[in-house]
This record gives C-alpha cells, sequence and structure tokens, in this order.
C-alpha cells in the first residue's frame, strides 16, 4: 500500500490548519465534475500573513519560496474541506502562482519552486503538476505570493 497524504505531512513537520473562509462574495473551493478548483490562498499561517510586499524590494527570493509553501499548505487544507478527506485526491493538474514583484525581478519561478516542491513532497506522485509562475504588480493584503490550483479528485 502506498504512503498516505497525512503520513506525508506528517513526516515533513505539517499539520494542516482549519480552511480560512472566503473574505468577499466567493467562495473557497468549487467542485464540477471530478475537478476541484481552489481560490487564491495567500500564505498565511496562525491568521497571520507571512511575507507582503513585492519581491525584488521588501522580500528576497528565499522569503518568497517560503510563503509559496504557506499558501500550497493553505490550498491542500481547502482541499480537505471540500473532500473531508485529502485521500479523495487523485491529483494535482495545475497551479498558477502569482508573485508580486518589483519590474526587474525575474525570478518568479524559483518563488513558485516552493509550492511545488513542498506539494509533490506531500502528495508523492500525485503532486506532478503543471503550473505558471506570474509577476504582478500587487496582491490581496499586501501579500506576496498567492496560489490557486486545480485538482482532479474522486
Amino acid at each position: 500500500m502506498s504512503e498516505t497524504i497525512e503520513k506525508r505531512l506528517s513526516d515533513l513537520g505539517v499539520t494542516l490548519p482549519v480552511a480560512a473562509a472566503p473574505a468577499a462574495n466567493y467562495v473557497p473551493y468549487c467542485r464540477t465534475g471530478d475537478l476541484l478548483f481552489t481560490a487564491g490562498q495567500l500564505p498565511l499561517k496562525d491568521g497571520k500573513l507571512q511575507a507582503s510586499g513585492l519581491l525584488g524590494r521588501d522580500v528576497d527570493t528565499a522569503g518568497g519560496k517560503d510563503a509559496a509553501k504557506y499558501c500550497a499548505i493553505n490550498i491542500l487544507a481547502q482541499a480537505k474541506a471540500a473532500l473531508g478527506d485529502i485521500e479523495k485526491i487523485r491529483r494535482l493538474v495545475k497551479i498558477t502562482v502569482f508573485v508580486a514583484s518589483t519590474p526587474e525581478f525575474v525570478e518568479q519561478h524559483l518563488v513558485a519552486n516552493g509550492a511545488s516542491d513542498f506539494l509533490v513532497a506531500a502528495l508523492g506522485e500525485r503532486g506532478k503538476h503543471a503550473r505558471s509562475a506570474v509577476g504582478t504588480a500587487c496582491l490581496p493584503l499586501n501579500a506576496a505570493v498567492e496560489i490557486e490550483a486545480i485538482f482532479e479528485v474522486e
């Protein structure tokens, strides 16, 4: 039998938080057929933003990678809330990583690795995914990173 996602998370020292409630007129996730879409997740830990401002000015690449990991943790929390059992994830299809950055910053792909590396570690083969890493002028609450995901689920 293959290793469970919960066991992988435990081995990584990660306990999923309670999924964040939406802050406006939207739902935190939406399921259609066997696809689960998450709303964009910010780098929140214990309800506090872990990285704010712009990459290339206020946050370095390592800090951005760490922020992306927190976004990914919150994505898994939303998936668990949506499915009741995180083991119902068949695979992660795609993530879109938004990186608030200066015009000169060109390491959005390295920031995105913080999420990609964590999600593959947590989900194993089910975590290998397509992705986009996009630089943007600013994000909600002055967050440095925001990530949305698409899962194939049972």
